[in-house]
């Protein structure tokens, strides 16, 4: 229960804002300047018997908050202002342990650590000490494996223990089918962000450039006369499932995904729009779809009590109706593309198992603008004059698009 307790006097360090080795009592002063790490000072090392030490250098002690996750085996470090810019985590050598360090914003004022373990670890012991003479701190942490250690994977605090009770949600009735009786509302969906920078090439991050693309479609859609929501405006991580509630939020008519993608082998290049199947049109289509899900895992995410087979039953019912709408839209999109920035991938329309894609009452498309790891595409990607050509191309083909399908309901509804 060690590794337990060492959570919950975490999550209770929060609530009242210190954490552990920080402040040492109740009604200390809360911290709120920007900490850094420091990584020369810092160390992670594995320990006879197979376990494994983390010290993280602080500029300053802050709240926080550690637990592990399993499938993969991960370490999870929550920090409240901790800045993580121009820090590079892969520094972090010496476990033959730790397959892969990630960090970087999280949400608001928090950011993350995570640790891809090579196996299962339990928490053992965590603390903050602070130097008096310095005002430093470190972090420091110990693990074993979690056949040797107390435990297994350590489940978080809940969500509100850390970040305040939300208001109690008002239901509003259910959405209509839009009509053409008031403006279509589009959701973009900037893929990756914050933790997650997505793919990298020639210094080039997809998180970045999405965002960026996302801005200008958004003002492109508003001048339209299209109600635009970014999932994020920022260089913020948002788990995959919270971009969906986003969408569901916002009682969105459309769910646009906006990704860059690269490949490690072989070559690709033009713009690709994908509807969600649980068979993938070919192999790429499914690797690619599966990294999209491992970088929202690697990030932190816990996706192992999703499984409702009642409720999953009930969302492919309402995809009966919804599939075939993304199908058409994914068609005009793709017919938008062409049209305005002509490359286009060999095949411009194809479908993968993409979780931000499973919202069963609203049409959804991923578009993969181009690949980062092709020289030509990035040159397109990064030319705003090559982005402005293909948000008209988006433009257009929602119009389209909203028209026809506000037709159809009408058809319906006779």
């Amino acid at each position: 229960m060690k590794a337990v307790s060492v959570v919950l006097r975490a999550a209770v360090a929060l609530w009242f804002g210190f954490g552990p080795g920080s402040a040492g009592a109740l009604g200390a002063e809360p911290l709120t300047a920007l900490a850094r790490p420091d990584l020369a000072a810092s160390s992670l090392d594995d320990l006879k018997g197979g376990g494994i030490a983390l010290s993280l250098g602080l500029s300053q002690p802050v709240p926080y908050r550690v637990f592990t996750l399993n499938a993969p085996p991960r370490l999870v470090v929550d920090f409240r202002e901790v800045d993580w810019r121009g820090s590079d985590p892969a520094a972090l050598k010496g476990s033959a342990q730790v397959r892969s360090v990630l960090a970087g914003a999280i949400r608001p004022g928090w950011s993350r650590l995570v640790l891809e373990l090579s196996a299962p670890m339990a928490l053992v012991s965590a603390e903050m000490p602070r130097d008096p003479a310095t005002g430093r701190a470190r972090l420091a942490l110990q693990l074993k494996p979690a056949d040797t250690a107390n435990g297994g994977a350590v489940r978080p605090p809940a969500q509100t223990a850390l970040w305040g009770l939300p208001e109690p949600e008002k239901l509003a009735p259910p959405p209509r089918r839009h009509d053409g009786s008031r403006a279509l509302r589009v959701v973009i969906d900037p893929g990756h962000g914050g933790i997650d920078p997505g793919a990298e090439s020639a210094g080039i991050r997809e998180a970045d450039l999405m965002l960026t693309f996302a801005r200008e479609l958004a003002e492109a859609l508003a001048r339209a006369g299209i109600e635009p929501i970014l999932t994020r405006d920022a260089d913020v991580f948002v788990p995959l499932e919270t971009r969906i509630d986003i969408a569901r939020a916002a009682r969105a008519d459309v769910f646009l995904s906006l990704h860059a993608d690269a490949l490690a082998d072989g070559y690709a290049s033009g713009a690709t729009v994908y509807t969600l199947s649980e068979t993938a049109s070919d192999s790429a289509s499914a690797r690619l779809a599966e990294r999209h899900d491992r970088d929202a895992l690697l990030a932190g995410v816990d996706l192992s009590d999703q499984d409702d087979v009642i409720a999953g039953v009930l969302m492919d019912l309402a995809r009966t109706d919804t599939q075939p709408r993304s199908d058409r839209l994914a068609e005009a999109i793709v017919a938008g593309l062409r049209g305005h920035v002509g490359h286009l991938y060999k095949t411009p329309h194809m479908s993968a198992a993409f979780s931000v894609l499973k919202s069963p009452d609203i049409p959804s498309v991923l578009i993969e603008t181009g690949f980062l790891s092709s020289a030509d595409d990035r040159e397109r990607l990064i030319s705003p004059e090559w982005r402005a050509r293909a948000a008209a191309g988006i433009v257009e083909a929602l119009r389209g698009w909203a028209e026809a399908d506000a037709a159809a309901a009408a058809l319906l509804r006779r």
